[in-house]
């Protein structure tokens, strides 16, 4: 699966709007669209912002491990 889809599902997993994702990683909400569009690459910082907040691991989060 690809990071992006996980991402977008992760975050309306938690009900987030973009912009309160982007809080998460200090990125506004145009930013944190860019990168879930596939328009901006996301840093390994803002993975593992992500991976903490919603407990999941890096595995996970890019696919590699369902869980």
């Amino acid at each position: 699966m690809n990071y992006r889809i996980r991402m977008r599902n992760l975050r309306e997993d938690h009900d987030l709007t973009q912009k309160e994702a982007g809080a998460i990683i200090n990125k506004s909400q145009q930013g944190y669209s860019h990168i879930e569009e596939g328009r901006a690459e996301l840093k390994i910082d803002d993975l593992i912002k992500l991976c903490r907040f919603y407990k999941v691991s890096a595995d996970y989060f890019i696919g590699l491990a369902e869980k």
